[in-house]
This record gives structure tokens, sequence and C-alpha cells, in this order.
């Protein structure tokens, strides 16, 4: 199905998305929505949307619409999720771990050394790992260039279309991360990069994630306003610490200071804390743990235990709504039976595996 309709809508209702969500909810589809609507500009935005279609299929961009059945499942948790996506490269947008690093333009050799190491440590632990980020100066690159010097797959989310890169001199990383992951942006092509979309932004970059770290920020960092829209999504959220005299790492004390980041060292601690299987950790007996209890267990528990059971690092509870097509309160309740059973473990984000 053609997505004209979709981009038609984000056009013609930028910065509404929850308008443009209600109102695809309650005509099903936005084609049919856009049928119902009687709003200035109708005739402009169709147009625009005719000529981003044309642009799309002249230059190999993906488009997801959010009720596209491989639209991210993260990013679907999300009130205020894009309608639209548009995206170059090679992108694998919801499977394995995501994780999102953000921090200042202007960071110190010690940020970037940490951002680099932290990466290194996480591609050398756990595995199929993608790291996200804004492709910003600082911080933002050095991650992007420490997962594709790594070969792990990294995302940049820029604050613009597809047809240009901000700031000029990181064409080449931006050329090099399609062959690594790539670009992932709302934006329809044209679209500058003006100060008030990089905030708007920012809401992909905190909502694809299963854990933000916020490596250096200063006590009115940009990054904060990702770490409080990681948070408002139920996102984990991590942050090195900084010197008590550190301007570069003000930010970050105070998010561990008020409890919303938790305090981390190296990508270990990060691991830890969210329960992920690495690359050494041994599997034990758990087939001998469900199979003593599997007749006890209804169908619909043992169907997911199935389920679960190859997902080594577990799959968030959407997935598994989708899969059994089954109500979500249904599959919640027999998560926590099985939890109460000590045959599933709850895992930060909404995410649930086979206990070890």
């Amino acid at each position: 199905m053609t997505p004209l309709y979709d981009i038609a809508l984000s056009m013609l209702l930028p910065n509404k998305m929850r308008k443009q969500l209600a109102l695809v909810a309650q005509f099903g589809s936005a084609e049919e929505a856009w049928h119902h609507l009687k709003e200035e500009g109708m005739t402009e935005a169709l147009e625009r949307a005719k000529r981003e279609l044309e642009w799309i299929n002249q230059h190999d961009i993906r488009v997801w619409t959010h009720s596209d059945a491989d639209y991210p499942f993260r990013l679907a948790q999300c009130i205020d999720r894009p309608t639209v996506l548009y995206g170059k490269g090679n992108l694998n947008l919801s499977e394995g771990h995501f994780v999102s690093i953000v921090g200042t333009r202007r960071a110190t050799e010690r940020g970037k050394e940490l951002t680099t190491k932290f990466v290194h440590e996480l591609h050398e632990q756990v595995e199929q790992v993608t790291i996200v980020s804004g492709g910003a100066y600082g911080i933002d690159i050095a991650a992007h260039r420490a997962a594709m010097d790594c070969g792990m797959q990294t995302i940049i989310v820029p604050a613009h279309g597809l047809d240009r890169i901000y700031p000029t001199q990181h064409r080449q990383d931006a050329i090099r991360a399609l062959t690594h992951g790539g670009i992932l942006t709302e934006f329809p092509s044209s679209t500058e990069p003006l100060a008030g979309f990089f905030l708007q932004r920012n809401r992909i970059v905190a909502g694809l994630a299963d854990a933000v770290v916020v490596v250096e920020s200063r006590i009115r960092g940009g990054s904060l306003s990702t770490a409080h829209m990681a948070c408002g999504y139920d996102r984990e959220l991590f942050s090195f610490p900084g010197r008590p005299n550190d301007e570069s790492s003000a930010g970050c004390n105070r998010l561990i200071q008020t409890n919303k980041a938790y305090l981390i060292n190296n990508a270990e601690d990060m691991i830890r804390a969210m329960g992920w299987q690495t690359r050494t950790q041994p599997k034990q007996g758990r087939q001998t743990r469900m199979l003593e209890l599997y007749e006890e267990l209804s169908a619909a528990q043992r169907e997911l235990l199935q389920i679960l059971q190859p997902a080594d690092d577990g799959l968030h509870i959407n997935q598994l709504v989708m899969q059994t097509e089954r109500e979500y309160s249904e599959v919640s309740s027999d998560l926590m039976m099985l939890e109460l059973q000590e045959l599933v473990q709850s895992l930060p984000g909404g995410f649930y595996r086979v206990r070890y």
C-alpha cells in the first residue's frame, strides 16, 4: 500500500503526532482520514507528498508508517511516535539490543575516550548491539565511529531530511554508516536542520533504545532532553559520573544525584543492570526446570515459554502479544504467573526471557 496519504497527513499536521494517530485510529487508515478532513492547505500538502514519493522512489529510500507491521516496536510504544519514518541504508530497527549514546557537542578527550571504550566493551561482551545517536559533533559522532570500527550496526538520527548531511564535516561518516546500519529520520527531503527539529528528533533517539547512556552533558545540555524523554518512555537511563567541578559532566552528575540515571563506570555495569546475556555466560539447565512444571501450565503459558525459549536476550511483551495474537492483559497475566514459578525473568523496559 502506498504511504502517500500518511506522508500527506504528516505534512499537513506537523508536530501534531497524537492528532495524526488519533485520526488514523478513528477512520482506519490515513487515506480514509484524509477524505474526512477539512483543513486548510490540504491540496498543497498532497502535492508535496506526491513529489516526496517520487523522490523516495528515485533515491532508494525506505518508508515506514506507524501502522506497518515492521514499524520499530520500541518506537511503537511511544505516545508521540513519528507517523512516518524515512530510512536509507541496511537498517534493522527491531532485532537485538539498542543502546542510544548521547552527550555534549563540546566533548572532552576523556568523554570521547569513554564513549569509544564503552562501545568496544559492549561489542566484546554482548551479541547484536545497535548504537543509536544523532550524528552531531562530540559524543554522538564518537559513538557512531566506534560502532562502525567494531563492525556494529549504528543508526544516525538527524534533525533534517535525507537529502543533506549536517554537519557537513560528517558526510563521510554518514556514507560509511549506510553499510553499517544507516540513517533514519521523520523529516521529508528539503527539511533544513532548524533549531526546534533537534529537540523533536531526540524522542526518536530515546524511543528507539532499550537503554540510553549519557556520557558528558553540561547542566543545560541538549542531551538532557533525550535523557528526560527516555525516562518518560520507561527506558533505562545510565550516566557516567564526572568530577564535582567539571562543567562538561554537571548534567550527568545531576541525573545521578536525582536518581534519574544509574551510575556506570563501564559497559559491564550497564549489561549487568539490563540483565543481558553475555558472550561468555553459560546456558544452564533451564529445560529441565521447565519440563518439571510443563504439565501444570496452561496451554497459553506453554506457548509463551516456547516462544521465549530460543530468545536468550528476551522478547518485549509487545512482541509476545503480536506472536500469540492475544490481548495484552492476558499475556501480562500469564507472564506474571510464569515469573512466580521462577520460569520467566522480567527485564528492564518490558522485556522477558526464560530464567536461567
